[in-house]
C-alpha cells in the first residue's frame, strides 16, 4: 500500500516544500528590514526642545548613537531626537551635570549586506525555477508541451479487464482473441508465415462496450495499454497533432508489445476532402502522419491500433485498407441471450432478492446496449437503497426499467379530474388497438402517471429481438398510433381537440413516407427508392435529401402517404367502434388503478377481476350510467381529440 501511495504523494510534498521555503524567505526578507529600521523606544521631540531641557537641567541621562539622541526625563520619561552635527553638544552637557554615554552606530556585517542584496534575486530565480518545473511536470498539457502525446498508459492499477468482464458480443470476443494469443506468443504466427492484423476498428452503436473490450484485449495479453481520444490530437496550431501522433508512437515503440486504442477515431479520421479548408489544414495533416505511421516506411513492430467509432461511413478509405485497419469488428446491441449475460456481470456486485430473474428482465429490455443495462441495475440498486432494503428485488428492476425506458414519474404534477379522464381514455385507446389488430407487438403496461414529457405511456414489446419489420406489423403500428385520439374522438367529440397527438401523428405520417420512399410499400409507386440514404445536418437536424422528381411523382407519393394514414385510422377507428364498452371499463381501471400490466388489461376488458380489488369493475360501471360525466350522446362524435402523451 505504501508503495502505491508513494508516486502521489512525492509530487504534493515536493511543491509543499518549495512554497514553505519561498514563506520562509519572505519572512526572514521582511524581519531583517524591520530590524534595520528599529529605533529605541521614547517620545520624540525637537532638537531644539531637547537643547532647552539640558539648558533647564530637566535632563536626567541621555545616549549618543550616531545622529540620535535618546535618554530620560528628570520625571523619568524616556524621550529620542535626531541631532545635527553639533561639536558643543558634549560640551553642553557636561556643563550641565548631565550623565552620557556614547556608543558606535551600528554596522550591518558583511554576511548581512550580503543577504540584503542577494535575497531578491534569489527569490526571483526561485519561483522561476518553481514554474518552470510545473510547465514541465506534465508534458502534454504544459505551454512547452504542446508536441507531446496526450496518450496515457492505463496499467493494472487501474483495474484489470479481461474477457470475463465482457458479456452479451461473443462474435466481436471471437475476432478479437486471435490478437491476444499474437500478443502471448508471436512466433506461433510467425512460423506459418502469417502476420496479425495491424489496427482492428471496432463498429457500433453508443454504449456497446468498445472501450471494454479493448481494454479487455490488453488485460487478457497483459501487455501495456495507451489510450487516446481523437479529439486529443486536434489543436488549433498547425502542425501540432502531427508532431503527437509521432510522440505516440515513439512511446508505444518502447512498450512494445503494446496496444495504442485510439476513442472516437472519426473526429480525425473524416474523409479528406470533405469538409471546409484546403489539404494542408491542422486535421488532415494529422491523419496523413497517422496513416504513415499506422504504415509506412517504418515498421511499427508489436503495436496493434484498435480504434472506436460510431460513424464509419465517415471514415477516409486510406485508413481502412489492408494494412491499416485490416479488420472491421462490429460490435452490436445485444440480443436476449447477450442482455442475460451482461445483467449476470453487473449483478456480481448486487445483493439480489430470490424473485430477480435476469431473464424476465433481459426480455423486457430489448434495444438495451451494455451501457444501459449496467445504468438499469445502478438504477435499481439506487431505488432499494432510496426504500432502506439490504436487498434489490424484482420490483425495483420493474421500476428502474420504467425510469429508464419512459422516464421519472412526476407525481407531483398537478392534473384535474377531467385531463386525467382524457388521459385514461387515449391511453385506453392505444392499448385496445394493440390488443385486437395482429400485427401488434404484445401489450406489456399502460399508465396514465406522467413520465418524462408525456401525460401518459402505453408500452408494447416484442416477445423476441426483432431486426425487421413486415408491412402487417407497420400497418399495424400505423393503428396503433391513432388509437389514443380516435378513443378520445369517440368520446368527446370533435370540439375538444388538443395538441396532445402531435407524437402520434408524426410517427404515423414518418412511418407511411418511409413505407412509400424507402420500403417499396406502394403498389402505385413500385420498388423505388425516393429518398438518399445520407442526411445533411443542418443547424443540429438532420435532414433528408430527397431524390429529384416531377411535380407528378411527389403528388402520387403524397397520396399514397395519405392513403396509408387513413387506412391506419379507419382500422383503429372500427375496433374501438365495436368494443365501446370495453374502452369504458379499461380507461376506468385506468383512473382506479393508474398503471396495468398487459394481462391485467386483458383480465379488464373481459369484466374480471386483476386481483387487487373489484374497483375498477365499479369504477367502469359507475362511468357507463346515465349520471356519467361524459354523456352517451356525446360518444360517437365525429372529430379529433387526444389527451398529450405518447404512444
Amino acid at each position: 500500500m505504501n508503495d502505491e501511495k508513494e508516486p502521489q504523494a512525492n509530487p504534493w510534498m515536493k511543491s509543499l516544500l518549495i512554497w514553505v521555503g519561498i514563506l520562509l524567505a519572505l519572512v526572514l526578507f521582511v524581519s531583517m528590514f524591520d530590524s534595520s529600521s528599529r529605533q529605541p523606544d521614547g517620545t520624540s521631540i525637537a532638537y531644539s526642545e531637547f537643547l532647552a531641557r539640558v539648558d533647564e537641567g530637566t535632563v536626567k541621562s541621555a545616549e549618543i548613537a550616531g545622529n540620535v539622541v535618546s535618554g530620560k526625563l528628570t520625571n523619568d520619561q524616556s524621550f529620542k531626537t535626531y541631532a545635527p552635527s553639533d561639536p558643543q553638544l558634549v560640551d553642553r552637557l557636561t556643563a550641565k551635570g548631565v550623565e552620557f554615554r556614547a556608543k558606535p552606530e551600528e554596522q550591518a556585517s558583511f554576511w548581512m549586506i550580503l543577504v540584503y542584496q542577494s535575497l531578491p534575486f534569489l527569490l526571483i530565480l526561485g519561483i522561476a525555477f518553481f514554474v518552470m518545473r510545473q510547465m514541465q511536470k506534465n508534458a502534454g498539457s504544459g505551454a512547452m508541451g504542446f508536441g507531446k502525446s496526450r496518450a496515457k498508459m492505463l496499467t493494472e492499477k487501474q483495474g484489470r479487464v479481461t474477457f470475463d468482464d465482457v458479456a452479451g458480443i461473443d462474435e466481436a470476443r471471437e475476432e478479437l482473441e486471435e490478437i491476444v494469443q499474437f500478443l502471448k506468443d508471436p512466433s506461433r504466427f510467425a512460423r506459418l508465415g502469417g502476420k496479425i492484423p495491424k489496427g482492428a476498428l471496432l463498429v457500433g452503436s453508443p454504449g456497446t462496450g468498445k472501450t471494454l473490450l479493448a481494454r479487455a484485449i490488453a488485460g487478457e495479453a497483459n501487455v501495456p495499454f495507451f489510450t487516446i481520444s481523437g479529439s486529443d490530437f486536434v489543436e488549433m496550431f498547425v502542425g501540432v497533432g502531427a508532431s503527437r501522433v509521432r510522440d505516440m508512437f515513439e512511446q508505444a515503440k518502447k512498450n512494445a508489445p503494446c496496444i495504442v486504442f485510439i476513442d472516437e477515431i472519426d473526429a480525425v479520421g473524416r474523409h479528406r476532402g470533405a469538409g471546409l479548408g484546403n489539404g494542408n489544414d491542422e486535421r488532415e495533416q494529422t491523419l496523413n502522419q497517422l496513416l504513415v505511421e499506422m504504415d509506412g516506411f517504418d515498421a511499427n513492430e508489436g503495436i496493434i491500433i484498435v480504434a472506436a467509432t460510431n460513424r464509419p461511413d465517415v471514415l477516409d478509405p486510406a485508413l481502412l485498407r489492408p494494412g491499416r485497419f485490416d479488420r472491421q469488428v462490429i460490435v452490436p446491441k445485444p440480443d436476449i441471450e447477450g442482455r442475460e449475460k451482461i445483467l449476470a456481470v453487473h449483478m456480481k456486485k448486487t445483493p439480489l432478492a430470490p424473485d430477480v430473474n435476469a431473464r424476465v428482465i433481459a426480455r423486457g429490455t430489448p434495444g438495451f446496449s451494455g451501457a444501459d443495462l449496467a445504468n438499469l441495475v445502478n438504477e435499481a440498486a439506487l431505488l432499494a437503497a432510496r426504500k432502506g432494503k439490504r436487498l434489490v428485488a424484482m420490483s425495483e428492476f420493474e421500476e428502474a426499467k420504467d425510469k429508464v425506458m419512459m422516464g421519472a414519474e412526476r407525481r407531483s404534477m398537478i392534473m384535474t379530474e377531467d385531463e386525467k379522464k382524457a388521459t385514461a381514455y387515449h391511453e385506453a385507446g392505444h392499448a385496445l388497438v394493440s390488443l385486437y389488430i395482429p400485427g401488434c407487438d404484445p401489450l406489456h403496461k399502460v399508465t396514465i402517471i406522467p413520465r418524462g414529457r408525456a401525460l401518459g405511456v402505453t408500452w408494447n414489446l416484442p416477445d423476441r429481438d426483432r431486426y425487421s419489420m413486415t408491412m402487417k406489423q407497420m400497418k399495424a403500428r400505423l393503428s396503433l398510433c391513432f388509437g389514443g385520439r380516435i378513443a378520445e374522438q369517440l368520446i368527446y367529440g370533435a370540439d375538444e381537440l388538443n395538441t396532445g397527438a402531435s407524437n402520434d401523428i408524426q410517427q404515423a405520417t414518418d412511418m407511411a413516407r418511409s413505407m412509400v420512399m424507402e420500403y417499396g410499400m406502394s403498389e402505385k409507386l413500385g420498388w423505388l427508392r425516393y429518398r438518399d440514404n445520407q442526411d445533411e445536418v443542418f443547424l443540429g437536424h438532420s435532414v433528408s435529401r430527397a431524390q429529384n422528381m416531377s411535380e407528378e411523382t411527389a403528388r402520387l407519393i403524397d397520396s399514397e402517404v395519405r392513403r396509408l394514414v387513413e387506412e391506419g385510422e379507419a382500422r383503429a377507428r372500427e375496433v374501438l367502434t365495436d368494443n365501446l364498452d370495453e374502452l369504458h371499463r379499461l380507461a376506468g381501471a385506468l383512473l382506479e388503478y393508474e398503471t396495468l400490466s398487459g394481462d391485467e388489461s386483458k383480465r379488464v376488458i373481459k369484466g374480471e377481476s386483476i386481483g387487487r380489488d373489484d374497483a375498477a369493475g365499479r369504477r367502469a360501471a359507475q362511468m357507463d350510467t346515465a349520471g356519467s360525466s361524459i354523456p352517451k350522446s356525446r360518444r360517437p362524435g365525429g372529430g379529433w381529440d387526444a389527451a398529450p402523451q405518447g404512444a
